[in-house]
């Protein structure tokens, strides 16, 4: 089997619209969550924070691509932009069949389907839709429109898997390449944000509620006073090549990707399943050859709810015990659902060159029930060969990659 590497990360999220941005406010322990004052409207709705994105200058993007893109899509390009820069590679030079990209999102553009239905419902007349609305609906949108924009004919696919996307999309980039599909595929994912929804997930109890006036405290990952996710919104895509191919271009290799598993958990549309959490992790390891003592670092997925925290957290500690590291980001930026997974990622490798781990934001007082882990709560300087990024979705939906650093 061919070996994979990573060799350009790019990243759009509510603390900046770049990879410097995001850490120097990690560094700096800046959260993302804000008050969402035009969310008063909305009747029911109990979570009046998010973590939005300040979007960049969208007409440097051509009218005749971004007619069919709505914000997802639109985020998805500014990240490829960054990611493609940052491994030095023109745009011109990805329009060949072995070259493709892999990106999802929970669904089509959240705004986008809630413009269509609003326009169409109060007459039931559809001649009022414009003849873009369908493709900034529709579950493939991020793909295809990144696809579109940069001109890419080789492999085009989307994974919608909630939470779980863009770390599927990562993994499938991955399989890509090492079965010898494709030489090089953009991977990574997008999630808007919009209140339809923080209010699914508010419906289900899993949204954080109690912080709507003191925003910048939550959301409060395997902190003993957590009551849920907060949703953001941004887009992260990676570079994947195969690895000779990499080298004879002469690019800079930021990590090796060397295991993954994706599993569900057959039990329960959203309930969390730490067994199948630790059959994903270890599955993983498996695939990397490596035994669990050789992972340096966890990303958690640890998003801030109640019970998942809990279920990820004795998961961890079964495949890993209570020494190796253990962060999450979603303090930082919210979840950002289809986006979390190389967004979170990409931050991750930029942790194991640095060889620092950030702390976790709002982990103040640990919950009993999280205890057993390792939490970092402050920045650990540790060297760093192997990383473990989870992401665990609704329906039961689970991943975990496995990086490694090159050299």
């Amino acid at each position: 089997m061919r070996r994979v590497v990573i060799t350009g990360t790019g990243s759009i999220s509510a603390l900046g619209n770049s990879m410097d941005e995001l850490l120097n406010s990690i560094e700096n322990r800046v959260c993302g969550t804000q008050q969402m004052p035009e969310w008063d409207k909305y009747k029911g709705l109990q979570s009046l924070v998010g973590a939005p994105v300040t979007l960049p200058d969208i007409k440097t993007i051509p009218r005749k691509m971004r007619r069919s893109m709505g914000r997802m899509s639109l985020l998805t390009v500014f990240a490829a932009n960054e990611a493609l820069k940052s491994a030095k590679i023109e745009h011109d030079a990805i329009t060949n069949e072995r070259y493709g990209c892999v990106a999802g999102s929970t669904m089509g553009s959240a705004e986008a389907l809630n413009d269509t239905f609003e326009t169409m419902l109060p007459d039931h007349d559809l001649s009022l839709l414009s003849s873009m609305s369908f493709f900034k609906c529709i579950s493939h949108t991020v793909s295809m429109n990144l696809a579109h924009y940069l001109g890419i004919t080789g492999c085009v696919m989307a994974t919608s898997a909630a939470c779980a996307s863009s770390l599927q999309a990562m993994g499938t980039g991955f399989e890509l390449i090492r079965y010898n599909k494709q030489d090089l595929v953009l991977c990574g994912g997008a999630e808007e944000l919009h209140p339809t929804v923080t209010g699914s997930f508010d419906i289900l109890f899993a949204t954080s509620t109690k912080f709507n006036d003191n925003p910048e405290n939550t959301p409060r990952p395997f902190d003993k006073n957590r009551d849920g996710l907060v949703c953001g919104e941004g887009a992260g895509i990676l570079v994947l090549e195969e690895l000779e191919h990499a080298k004879k271009r002469g690019a800079k290799i930021l990590a090796e990707v060397v295991g993954y598993n994706t599993c569900g958990s057959g039990s329960h549309v959203s309930q969390p399943d730490r067994e199948a959490m630790i059959q994903c992790m270890n599955s993983a390891l498996m695939d990397a050859s490596i035994k669990p003592e050789k992972i340096d670092f966890v990303s958690a997925h640890a998003t801030a709810t109640l019970q998942g925290d809990t279920e990820e957290a004795a998961a961890i500690f079964e495949v890993f015990g209570s020494k190796t590291p253990v962060n999450s980001l979603k303090g930082y930026i919210g979840h950002t659902l289809g986006a979390s997974g190389a967004i979170e990622l990409a931050a991750s490798i930029e942790m194991m060159n640095k060889n620092t781990i950030y702390p976790t934001l709002n982990l103040d007082d640990v919950d009993d029930k999280c205890s057993m882990i390792y939490h970092v709560k402050t920045k650990l300087k540790k060297d760093i060969k192997f990383i473990l990024k989870n992401c665990f979705a609704f329906g039961g939906i689970n991943a975990s990659i496995i990086c490694k650093k090159y050299e």
